[in-house]
């Protein structure tokens, strides 16, 4: 099959081999694939990532940095056949997106970050039959690929436990950011403040739900904010993942206030500890989507109650790939740039 693949810190367009499924493994053919973050960590980081993962734990211990492998865990695709002895659960000519996890046939493997489990860079993907979800099949491919990023968003708003007597803070407006303001959006919670340097990002943030945007270079997010009334946050969402903000949050915000972690720092954080327990903070680490929060995210995609299409940039095939993803970061990135692995 033809594939975008990284191998070395490069990315790569060419043969790869055609993945053959086993029992309890789909094999679908990709039709659009979102372009994450994570992806571009790879090329500057892989090594690193990988190196943590193997003495911390993580999904990533199982890769060869030396080897090639095609990312994109953010895709829809359509269902070309099962391995042997598969219960069939979407019939073939189905469209299908899912949980980017493959736990069939003895492996337990990231797709798009695994050597067996191919992404959605790539004309076929392997998926596990048991996380497969169903695609109307009159929704756009790339709206219906934005359904794993919007639920690792959907995810972190449900950790904070949010009630309809916080105000939340969401600060950094990418797509994590977005999807927190989504869901916070969903459950009803009100006001949401998002906080970004960019206006754009604070535009996007008012687009998915917002009451407020706040330039933290003109007003600090921690303090009574005029436009509520005085209110100051109690919920807040970290969403970036830089070196330095958690501390900045637990030193702003007020007593018994609950702090979200969805950023994924690469670094050492360093905490005061003091500062925390005195105002009895209570910090909830939040990870990846579960399949409840899949099932809502494409369900709010397709009924229209969450409009990701703010979200979409660029379209491009395979032989784009390595240039977009060098352009991911800065202020004026796309949320998310959609890879279909049919076009050159």
């Amino acid at each position: 099959m033809k594939a975008a693949y990284i191998q070395n810190g490069a990315v790569h367009v060419g043969e790869m081999p055609d993945p053959t499924p086993g029992k309890g493994q789909a094999l679908v053919r990709t039709h659009s694939c979102g372009m994450c973050a994570s992806e571009a960590h790879f090329l500057h980081s892989g090594e690193t990532i990988i190196g943590l993962s193997k003495v911390h734990g993580g999904p990533y211990a199982g890769l060869d940095y030396s080897r090639p492998f095609v990312p994109g865990h953010e895709y829809v695709g359509e269902v070309v056949d099962y391995g042997p002895g598969s219960k069939r659960t979407v019939k073939a000519g189905r469209k299908v997106t899912s949980v980017p996890i493959m736990r069939q046939s003895g492996a337990h493997a990231i797709v798009g970050f695994s050597h067996d489990c191919p992404g959605g860079f790539g004309e076929y993907m392997l998926l596990d039959e048991d996380m497969l979800m169903e695609v109307p099949g009159d929704l756009d491919d790339d709206l219906a690929a934005m359904t794993e990023p919007l639920a690792v968003g959907l995810e972190h708003a449900r950790r904070g436990r949010p009630t309809k007597d916080d105000a939340a803070l969401v600060i950094g407006c990418g797509a994590i950011g977005l999807g927190v303001i989504a869901g916070l959006k969903l459950m009803g919670i009100a006001p949401i403040i998002a906080v970004d340097y960019h206006e754009d990002r604070r535009n996007l943030g008012i687009a998915m739900g917002a009451d407020i945007a706040i330039d933290p270079r003109q007003i600090s997010p921690y303090e009574p904010i005029p436009d509520l009334g005085g209110r100051r946050a109690n919920l807040v969402y970290e969403c970036v993942g830089l070196p330095g903000l958690l501390q900045q949050i637990i030193s702003g915000v007020p007593f018994d206030s609950r702090i979200v972690m969805g950023g994924y720092c690469m670094e050492p954080e360093q905490l005061l500890v003091f500062a925390a327990q005195n105002k009895r903070l209570n910090i909830q680490f939040a990870a990846g989507e579960e399949p409840q929060d899949m099932e809502l995210a494409l369900r709010s995609i397709a009924d229209g109650k969450i409009d990701v299409r703010p979200w979409l940039g660029e379209r491009i095939g395979l032989g784009a790939v390595g240039k977009a993803m060098g352009e991911m970061s800065g202020p004026l990135a796309l949320v998310r740039t959609v890879v279909d692995p049919r076009l050159l």
